[in-house]
């Protein structure tokens, strides 16, 4: 029994739309601290299907995102190694939300605030449709993988770690 419910656009929408992309829509009940793993199992998909958008931040305080599947997380001295600097972390929730312009637990990677460049596990470019965030929490979009290297120039990197 799934209601329909009314979706508004997102920042993120909008520039899927704009830019003549397709996407899935999928609401789901957001949980705090649920993640993936939550959207995962209320949307019936793989949790390997469900890439999060993970705002990061290089040893000069410069922000960057990572798109990782939901199922592992980021080796950052592997990230560092690849896209050349000393170390990448995770942002504070703060300082994400200022460089995205979306509250954690709805970030997107598209309609960011700023321009930031983009990283993407490079195997979720393998799967046949990824489930990624559409803006807000407690909603994702489908979308082909392409999208992410076509439309923000993404950049396949090799640092996941299982979970």
């Amino acid at each position: 029994m799934s209601k329909a419910k009314h979706i508004s656009e997102t920042p993120a929408t909008q520039f899927l739309r704009q830019h003549g992309v397709a996407f899935g829509e999928h609401p789901y009940d957001y949980v705090d601290h649920g993640g993936t793993g939550e959207s995962a199992r209320q949307l019936g998909v793989p949790e390997h299907d469900v890439i999060k958008t993970l705002v990061m931040e290089d040893e000069r305080a410069q922000p960057l995102i990572v798109l990782m599947h939901g199922d592992c997380s980021v080796s950052t001295k592997n990230l560092a190694r690849q896209i050349g600097c000393k170390s990448v972390q995770p942002c504070k929730p703060e300082v994400a939300q200022r460089h995205s312009g979306f509250m954690v637990g709805g970030t997107s990677p598209f309609g960011t605030r700023k321009k930031l460049p983009v990283y993407v596990e490079a195997s979720a470019l393998a799967l046949e449709r990824i489930y990624i965030n559409g803006g807000r929490r407690g909603y994702l979009v489908s979308i082909a993988p392409q999208v992410l290297t076509d439309l923000l120039g993404a950049k396949p990197v090799e640092c996941a770690l299982p979970d």
